[in-house]
């Protein structure tokens, strides 16, 4: 495939095209789902291939993808992409462009410790099913399933400045909740939440002590249905790590993927409320918060030696003790801006044309941990596990719930609360941080499932989070 692909590359440098790149992957899916103790679906996809070639003439790119790769294909794909980019550069107002790259050959090979493409169907539906049995209806659970979704994929990449890149990545997606219900309402509880997916293989059950905890989300939804609201207008809350790192996600990540500064995502609630001259001055959030992107990190899902346009793996600053520093972008945005590009181009398959995407998105730890942060709140809540949430498409305004919360008073737990709400404007909140735990508290949350872009895309990515605490934020649900 190596020779195949810098085949292709050698016919597309011609002094016609300022820069040309090609993709291939080839992907392996499972996905396994059991509701109620039986297995609901299966699904099994192994060896899908794609490939995308993009040029750029006249200041334009001109993709064209396929999951054919044979001779006469690829002639076809180049023939495409240089007519879309020729007739593409007709209506284009603005032309494209961007300092060349060093060359650079990178190769990463993961390995899991247990691959769940080697390990035997009869063995994964033995575990699978023994955890779904274990949490499947009975007194006022109603509803219950285990899901688990695992992907393998090698690429190859290559370009006209002589980069090359090859890699192998497993990653894993597992997921198991329950439903109670009671006097006409209905609570639910998730396990380890639904940002449970990592750079694994099927350790990540074991990992995450999946069995370990089917008791726990019983009880805990069970215990729900008679656990109060919060009464009051505002408070101080602590955010558990994985309903953080959606927080993250959703008022940082996307609000600083900067093509949406231009217009260009609009259709998927797809804007932002950051503008260009908000770089270096805009206090984004209080003296406390340092947020990056680090596509160097082989922990998270985000992890890869060089992006999907030849941009070696970087750790960048976005938010800088508070300041909005940087941005997530492309080659030619991050030209148009005067940064350095951050490594954010990928594309879900190659027969996908490469979007600016989260990757690593962390918040750098503090100091303390989860215990110290409790005992150091007078009056709050902590929260956790995401449960609902939305956010207008300035990434601006927003509201979440979490599926369970527990009411801290002098430092000390005293009792659950169901269906815990908090409302805020994207700076003011972030602004509100006063508090974010230590090293010893940090970890990756990651998703399967962040969308983007026309056709859409679906992205795996991490966000490396610590319990945070927000001060006097608005957690009213009163009409």
């Amino acid at each position: 495939m190596e020779q195949k692909i810098k085949s292709i590359i050698a016919r597309l440098d011609s002094s016609e095209i300022a820069f040309a790149d090609v993709r291939i992957t080839n992907t392996d899916y499972e996905a396994i789902g059991f509701e109620n103790g039986s297995l609901k679906h299966y699904g099994n996809s192994a060896g899908s291939p794609a490939i995308g070639i993009r040029v750029l003439i006249n200041g334009c790119f001109g993709f064209a993808g396929s999951k054919d790769l044979s001779e006469a294909s690829v002639a076809r794909l180049i023939t495409k992409a240089k007519n879309n980019a020729i007739h593409g550069a007709l209506f284009q107002k603005e032309k494209l462009s961007f300092p060349p790259l060093p060359a650079s050959i990178c190769e990463y090979i993961h390995q899991p410790q247990i691959d769940p493409f080697t390990m035997s169907k009869a063995d994964k539906m033995d575990y699978l099913n023994k955890l779904a049995n274990a949490i499947k209806p009975a007194g006022k659970i109603v509803h219950s399933y285990v899901m688990a979704e695992f992907e393998r994929q090698e690429k190859y990449y290559a370009n006209t400045e002589g980069s090359y890149s090859h890699t192998v990545v497993y990653n894993t997606l597992p997921v198991m909740g329950v439903i109670s219900a009671d006097s006409g309402q209905i609570q639910s509880r998730t396990w380890p939440g639904h940002m449970s997916a990592a750079r694994a293989g099927f350790e990540l059950f074991y990992q995450h002590q999946f069995g370990e905890n089917t008791q726990r989300i019983i009880q805990e939804a069970t215990d729900l249905l008679d656990a109060p609201e919060i009464d009051e207008d505002r408070a101080d809350i602590i955010i558990g790590g994985g309903h953080l790192a959606l927080q993250l996600h959703e008022s940082v990540g996307h609000a600083t993927e900067a093509d949406r500064i231009f217009g260009q995502e609009i259709s998927y609630a797809g804007k932002t409320f950051v503008k260009p001259d908000m770089l270096g001055r805009f206090h984004y959030g209080s003296e406390i918060l340092n947020i990056y992107s680090d596509s160097t990190d082989p922990r998270g899902m985000g992890y890869h030696p060089m992006d999907d346009e030849g941009v070696p793996g970087r750790k960048v600053d976005i938010i800088k003790n508070g300041i909005l520093v940087d941005q997530q972008t492309s080659r030619h945005i991050a030209h148009k801006l005067g940064l350095q590009p951050s490594s954010n181009m990928k594309a879900a398959f190659a027969d996908d044309f490469p979007l600016v995407r989260m990757t690593n998105l962390c918040i750098a730890p503090g100091k303390g941990s989860l215990d110290e942060l409790i005992r150091n709140t007078e009056h709050g809540y902590y929260l956790d596990f995401t449960k609902t949430w939305s956010i207008d498409d300035n990434r601006n305004n927003f509201q979440f719930t979490t599926e369970i919360g527990y009411r801290i008073d002098n430092g000390k737990i005293t009792g659950l609360v169901k269906e815990p709400t908090y409302y805020g404007i994207t700076p003011e909140f972030w602004n509100a941080c006063d508090a974010i735990c230590g090293e010893e508290e940090w970890a990756y949350h990651s998703t399967f499932h962040c969308g983007k872009g026309e056709p859409g895309q679906i992205m795996r990515l991490s966000h490396g989070v610590a319990p945070a605490r927000f001060k006097n934020i608005n957690v009213s649900v009163k009409l």
